[in-house]
Formats: C-alpha cells, structure tokens, sequence
C-alpha cells in the first residue's frame, strides 16, 4: 500500500517522520486557494484540504495526505504574505491578541474521503517595533501562513497555545495518525 503526501511542505514531511510514516511519493497539487467571498476560515481551510486530496492522481489502492494550514484572526483569514511589508501587517495585527490556527488534513483511498480539522488558540505578545523588524529580517515569515513559523525563531513571541503544537506546524500528529489508520495504512508495524 502506497502512501502519497500532497505537500511540498518540508514541515509536514518532517512530522510524519516523527511517526515513522515515509511518504512513498509526493504530489503537491497545483490548486487555486483564493477564499471565497465572504468565507469563514474553518470552513475555508477544510475545503482546501478536501480540493488539494481531489486534485491529487492516486491509483485505487493508494492513500493521498493534504493538508492546509490556516490562521485566524477573528473572521478574517491571513494567508501567506506576498510581501514583507504584508508580513508586517499581520504581525502588527496579531501582536498582543490570541488567534486560531486551524489545520485541516484530508486523507483519501479510492472515492472514500476521511477529514478532520483541530483548532489551536494561540496567543502572540505585544510585539515591539524592533522585535517585529527582528523576525522580518530572519524571512522565516515566507510561505508561512500568518506571516511566522511557531518551530522556528517567532517561537520566541508565543508564551502560550492551547491545542496542538504541531496542528500549528502544520500537521496534527495525533488526528492525522487516525485518518491514515482508518484508511488501512499500517501505522505501527511490527517486524
């Protein structure tokens, strides 16, 4: 049984190593992720997970892996920035406030679809301006959603999260390990 992940993300590969799963093949699908007018993050981020899957070319026998992360500032949804000057703007944004990170993984076998989303709350300090020019100037902002990676040097402006550590990297393990046992992957194999 083949297990191919629909990322190009090194994050996510490197997660599901921690799981002892090795992608036999990845795929990224090529897809639009414009929100639509009007579209909430939850559902938003799901239904990207769920076209990414879609999009992916699978033989009947093999299990696709997409995911898609999202943050969640109240209603609005901050994408990855264009620019360091759109990274800016979110970290001023979120300097100070709590936010979500949502990540939806989607799992699919054939026409059979599992998905599951998990929510994390997480609160970024109040950023100075030397701090927010510190991180930009790093460019660990770059495709990442929000405009920061919490495993890398913002983990330094982040005192607290409540859910899943890495749903906020990009992957829950936990969920994810599920998904891929419901599917008939052997997860835990024995020799």
């Amino acid at each position: 049984m083949k297990l191919i992940l629909g990322s190009g993300s090194p994050r996510r590969k490197e997660l599901l190593a921690q799981i002892g799963v090795v992608a036999d093949a990845i795929r990224p699908p090529d897809i639009d992720e414009t929100p639509q007018k009007a579209e909430l993050p939850r559902p938003y981020c799901a239904r990207m997970a769920r076209e990414k899957a879609e999009a992916v070319v699978a033989a009947p026998d093999e299990i696709v892996l997409c995911a898609d992360t999202t943050v969640a500032l109240g209603r609005r949804i901050l994408g990855k920035p264009e620019d360091v000057t759109e990274a800016e703007r979110f970290l001023r944004q979120l300097s100070g406030r709590r936010h979500r990170v949502i990540t939806s993984v989607a799992v699919k076998k054939g026409e059979t679809l599992w998905e599951r989303d998990v929510v994390t709350t997480v609160k970024m300090k109040r950023l100075s301006d030397s701090e927010i020019a510190g991180y930009l100037a790093t460019n660990d902002w770059q495709g990442k959603a929000g405009g920061y990676a919490i495993q890398g040097p913002a983990g330094a402006l982040i005192p607290w999260i409540q859910g899943s550590f890495t749903g906020v990297v990009g992957l829950p393990l936990s969920e994810t390990a599920a998904l891929l046992q419901a599917a008939g992957y052997p997860l835990w194999r024995t020799p």
